[in-house]
């Protein structure tokens, strides 16, 4: 890891291990890392933690894939409990999950965020599953949900987003999610300088996104080999900021 930037006195800080310009990033277990975040802190929640699937890359070389998700063998939704302590009165939460455990997701927030609506990532590009007995899948769905007075900061987006999926050689994470995706996402319901926190920040998508839009950044991550990735990623997005045009 490279020299950290000075903090921000603003910033909701516990003992992050690298902070690059506006991003805090924590390496370790988000049911430990989230009770030490400032209460009152984070804007909205962007992320697509382990759906309890026990993924597995698809690709055909078996060399080649990835390995199995940590903490992906069962659904385990207690970190969203802390989220209510740390978001502010005025808060948003976007959460990636798929059609057959939605609900296990949905029952899960509802208890404290108002649920607004399920939106689709058209992924364009279909995966494979049962080739002979099911739909070509070729959709995520994600639960918006909101707390307190929350409001668009802008023009109110349509629920589905019409984006393909990166190809299996441009992936440096399993579930990686598309940079336009993400930006996408972050323009639609916050404002520059928010404070976004991604509990499962994977390869640093959403972090990059945040550099590259004008938002303040909080990603957690528990596997030290996607941390290294992430800091990489979001320290050459925060380089490209200052390279002169």
């Amino acid at each position: 890891m490279g020299g950290s930037d000075v903090v921000s006195a603003e910033e909701p800080i516990g003992n992050p291990a690298a902070v690059i310009g506006d991003c805090t990033l924590y390496l370790g277990d988000c049911l430990e890392i989230l009770p030490t975040l400032a209460a009152g802190s984070v804007d909205a929640v962007i992320t697509d933690p382990p759906y309890g699937i026990d993924y597995q890359s698809a690709r055909r070389i078996d060399s080649q894939r990835f390995a199995k998700l940590y903490g992906d063998k069962g659904i385990e939704l207690n970190w969203l409990n802390e989220l209510p302590r740390i978001v502010k009165n005025s808060a948003c939460l976007e959460i990636f999950c798929r059609w057959d455990v939605a609900e296990h997701f949905r029952l899960a927030i509802q208890g404290n965020w108002s649920i607004k609506s399920q939106v689709i990532w058209d992924r364009g590009i279909h995966g494979l599953g049962d080739l002979n007995g099911q739909y070509a899948p070729c959709h995520d769905n994600l639960w918006f949900a909101t707390r307190g007075e929350w409001s668009f900061p802008g023009k109110r987006p349509r629920s589905i987003y019409r984006i393909d999926r990166l190809s299996a050689s441009e992936l440096l994470h399993p579930t990686q999610k598309p940079l336009p995706l993400i930006k996408r996402i972050i323009m639609d319901i916050t404002n520059p300088d928010d404070f976004v926190l991604d509990p499962f920040m994977g390869s640093g998508t959403t972090g990059v996104a945040c550099v590259q839009t004008g938002r303040r950044f909080i990603g957690i991550e528990i596997d030290p080999g996607y941390f290294a990735i992430a800091e990489k990623r979001i320290r050459e997005a925060q380089m490209q900021l200052r390279m002169p045009i």
